[in-house]
């Protein structure tokens, strides 16, 4: 055994595990507090409350929507998918007599765009509507600026860029559609910024669009339409309402802007408008303005018109008006030649007015057609002295006389007549005067026409009545002047001049135009009288009218020669030339007035500058309308007498 070192350490015995210590004592733990959850039914409450609220409000909406406001947002939402467009109505013809067109409606191209496709996600170019714009001015003469403003409309897919525009625009623009081809071809081409994309948005509506097929022949009566196809001028805006018709309506679903052509359409037709039939005569129309138009610039005169009437229905067979204008292009017209001047110019017609103051004379059997006149170089009349357009010594004339030598003076002193005083007269001669037209509209009731001017008696200045008397102090358009002497080619009878024969419905019955009113001014038997003294002025040569005379016919007319109102100035300026008269004078069926204002070259009297016009014109009219000479032999009544017997 090893020696005792010290004491011995217990070795457990081999299988048997150490003997533990035991664990101390533990305190005993503190009391844990027992934590408690809030009650769920306030929040659930909340959050139903809510839910319910919001619930609450779809259902009040949806109930808004689906039964309050339902009509409303039903009617909405049909316009979103609805189009409606107009159908233009037709615009009638207006013909002459024998139903030639003188104003048409042809087919035309409104030039629309969808400015959705220039947009620069569609065109794939930033400044779509600008290059476009470039491109398109010069064809549709429009601005540049106006059109790109157009094309870049926002939020839009249909503008109109061109109205009313001709086959041959819509063909130029087809063709730079065509040129490049569609987008794929343009960019084979390496052109991408190409028309084939820009011009790919244009597009075109059926329209019409109106034509004057005879260039400015009665341009004055026609008138013309504006950029809306509506009448602006003449017979197209005084029969507006008849030429028109009535549009119609398109109504088809849409999707993207575009139609939907398996959606079907409802379409309420256009009415057409209704074609007018003209009293006037296309080929004596012709022959009018060609005659007054060579005498207005051979005389370089103001203006000038020339009125033919059949007198036997008051119809107008041509009104004529030099200068004119042609209404198919209006931008290259005069301002001032657009209107009618035969009907809308006022202006004293002298010695042609003598006519009615004579008429009255013989009306009133205050004198006859060989009554003696004595006539001297000057008569004295209140505070002036008046004279005739020559000076001559004194004149022995007969009434007949007077009037184809066309004297002032033997006027006033034959006017004097009328009346026991000068009051007295006045008053009768003004009655005669008002019932040959004067002082008021012709019955036409056209655009702008004048009234002229006639003073009531009382109110004549102590010149007037004894101007008045020859054609001075009053004042009258063309058409009157011309109604004086076809009233009294038609035996007394005043017929209201027309311009319109009738009118052919879309159903294609023509109804006549009501018969024009009818006065008896004077007696048959008056002026039948008249009618032989209008002879002498042209037959006889002492008579004023001699360059009137047409070979085969007998001929009554009667020139006048007058001082001229300045427009401008208010002044008198310049002479009004006109010659009035009708043949055959002892059967009259065609009379012709011409008047020429401010002749500045060469003669400016009636019967040299106006008779040859009358000449030319009548003897058209009398072939064209077939009207044969009598035979008969002028009346040659006695023009002076010899002093002493």
């Amino acid at each position: 055994m090893p020696p005792n070192d010290g004491p011995r350490r217990r070795v457990p015995a081999p299988g048997r595990p150490p003997a533990r210590r035991p664990a101390p004592a533990r305190r005993p733990a503190a009391k844990a507090k027992t934590l408690r959850l809030g009650s769920p039914k306030p929040r659930l409450r909340l959050v139903g409350l809510g839910l319910t609220l919001v619930m609450l409000a779809f259902v009040v909406r949806l109930f808004q929507v689906q039964a309050v406001d339902a009509a409303t947002y039903t009617d909405k939402a049909e316009r979103q998918r609805q189009a409606r467009h107009t159908l233009t109505a037709e615009r009638g013809e207006i013909t002459d007599r024998s139903g030639i067109a003188l104003a048409a409606s042809v087919d035309a191209h409104d030039i629309t765009a969808d400015p959705h496709l220039f947009t620069p996600g569609e065109a794939k170019v930033p400044d779509a509507p600008q290059q476009a714009a470039a491109i398109l001015a010069p064809i549709l003469g429009k601005a540049p600026a106006d059109l790109a403003k157009k094309l870049a409309t926002p939020k839009s897919r249909y503008v109109v860029l061109a109205r009313r525009q001709t086959p041959q625009v819509w063909k130029q623009i087809k063709d730079l559609k065509s040129v490049y081809g569609d987008k794929a071809a343009a960019a084979n081409l390496r052109r991408p910024n190409s028309a084939a994309n820009l011009l790919g948005g244009i597009l075109q509506e059926p329209s019409s669009t109106r034509v004057y097929p005879n260039g400015d022949l009665a341009a004055g009566i026609l008138g013309y339409v504006n950029a809306a196809g509506r009448g602006a001028g003449g017979l197209e805006v005084k029969l507006d309402k008849e030429l028109a018709g009535q549009d119609g309506e398109v109504t088809f679903a849409q999707a993207g802007g575009r139609r939907v052509p398996t959606a079907g359409a409802n379409e309420t037709p256009a009415v057409p408008g209704s074609d007018m039939e003209l009293t006037i005569d296309r080929d004596i129309q012709w022959a009018a303005q060609n005659a007054i138009e060579q005498q207005v610039r051979k005389s370089k005169a103001d203006r000038g018109y020339v009125i033919v009437q059949d007198t036997r229905t008051g119809e107008v067979l041509a009104m004529a008006n030099a200068p004119g204008f042609d209404p198919n292009d209006l931008s290259q017209a005069n301002a001032a030649a657009m209107g009618n001047a035969a009907l809308q110019d006022a202006y004293e017609p002298g010695s042609t007015s003598k006519i009615m103051s004579l008429a009255a004379v013989l009306e009133e059997k205050v004198a006859h057609p060989g009554t003696h006149v004595v006539v001297p170089n000057r008569l004295k009349r209140g505070d002036r002295l008046f004279k005739d357009d020559i000076d001559h010594p004194t004149w022995y004339l007969t009434l007949n006389g007077v009037l184809a030598k066309s004297s002032n003076i033997g006027t006033i002193l034959a006017t004097g007549e009328l009346g026991d005083t000068q009051a007295e007269a006045n008053k009768v001669l003004h009655s005669y005067l008002t019932k040959f037209g004067i002082g008021r509209r012709s019955g036409l009731d056209f655009p702008g026409e004048t009234p002229g001017i006639l003073a009531p008696p009382e109110k004549w200045s102590t010149s007037q009545q004894y101007t008045i008397p020859f054609g001075q102090g009053l004042s009258v358009n063309a058409l009157q002047a011309a109604s004086v002497y076809s009233t009294i080619a038609n035996g007394g009878v005043r017929i209201e001049p027309t311009l319109v024969r009738g009118s052919k419905g879309p159903d294609g019955r023509f109804t006549p135009a009501p018969a024009p009113p009818k006065t008896r001014v004077v007696s048959e038997r008056t002026a039948t009288t008249l009618a032989k003294m209008l002879e002498s002025v042209v037959d006889d040569e002492e008579g004023t009218g001699t360059k009137a005379r047409i070979p085969g016919y007998r001929v009554g007319g009667k020139t006048g020669t007058s001082n001229r109102v300045d427009p401008e100035t208010g002044r008198y300026k310049g002479y009004t030339a006109s010659f009035a008269g009708f043949a055959p004078a002892d059967a009259p069926r065609i009379t012709v007035y011409c008047a020429i204002q401010n002749p500045t070259t060469g003669s400016y009297f009636g019967g040299q500058i106006c008779g040859p016009v009358y000449k030319q014109v009548m003897e058209f009219a009398l072939k064209t309308r077939q009207v044969a000479p009598t035979g008969g032999k002028p009346a040659r009544l006695p023009v002076s007498f010899e002093p002493g017997r």
